[in-house]
């Protein structure tokens, strides 16, 4: 169904039920369902939040000034990418690391055409940093990139399978869609992504699916063209 596809995951489900820090169980586990999914024959990129580390908008509240405090998060992020790329390779698959800004030597330089070149060699790209710049969330570097890469989708992998009507954790009589469109989604305040990143999909046309990443084979599953999780498109 999909040939390249960008994986955004939140930095805090590396941190498996505390969302703290780094579960090496997590991170193996991920590893593991994109290894499966690249050697099924997808190009994969992924952005990884940094949540799990520290995140800059929280900080800001705290005395933080909020500049700094995005910085704090964008590297928070090379973390966790720095984290998952070896767990990858552990895995059997090429995994490379790609900066918004230059961090050489902890990882390259990101460049459109070299992160698709190594996707389209067999490798994993993983992009961090966010947009290299304070004020954007990761959702939103997610998807400027999956925009840049040419993506077929941005799978926005969470620890629920899918867009409710209310948060299922919360409230058991939330409704799960199996689909629907950017406008219903803004219409009904539905949290899919941020403002930014919501609007930079629905401009460029970029499907939204999100789905439970947490459940064994559904990553695979989703891209033999099975219908896991909430499709959002225009």
């Amino acid at each position: 169904m999909y040939k390249r596809v960008l994986l955004k995951l939140s930095g805090e489900s590396l941190g498996g039920p505390s969302g703290k820090g780094i579960s090496e169980d997590m991170l193996a586990a991920y590893a593991q369902e994109i290894a499966a999914a690249v050697k099924a024959g997808l190009q994969v990129s992924v952005v990884i939040g940094g949540g799990n580390i520290f995140r800059g908008l929280s900080g800001a509240g705290k005395g933080f000034d909020r500049v700094n405090g995005d910085k704090m998060g964008m590297l928070a992020t090379v973390i966790n990418s720095i984290g998952l790329a070896m767990a990858i390779r552990s895995a059997g698959v090429g995994a490379e690391v790609f900066t918004a800004t230059p961090m050489m030597p902890v990882a390259r330089y990101y460049m459109r055409d070299d992160a698709v070149a190594f996707m389209e060699n067999g490798g994993v790209s993983l992009i961090a940093g966010g947009t290299g710049n304070p004020f954007f969330t990761t959702d939103s570097g997610a998807a400027l990139r999956a925009l840049e890469i040419g993506a077929d989708a941005l799978l926005k992998g969470t620890r629920v399978d899918g867009v409710y009507t209310a948060d299922p954790e919360k409230d058991p009589t939330a409704v799960k869609y199996d689909e629907l469109t950017f406008d219903k989604a803004l219409e009904d305040h539905l949290k899919v992504m941020d403002q930014t990143a919501f609007a930079l999909c629905r401009e460029g046309n970029m499907p939204i699916i999100v789905f439970d990443m947490n459940r064994k084979g559904n990553l695979e599953k989703l891209i033999k063209g099975e219908k896991i999780g909430t499709l959002v498109h225009v």
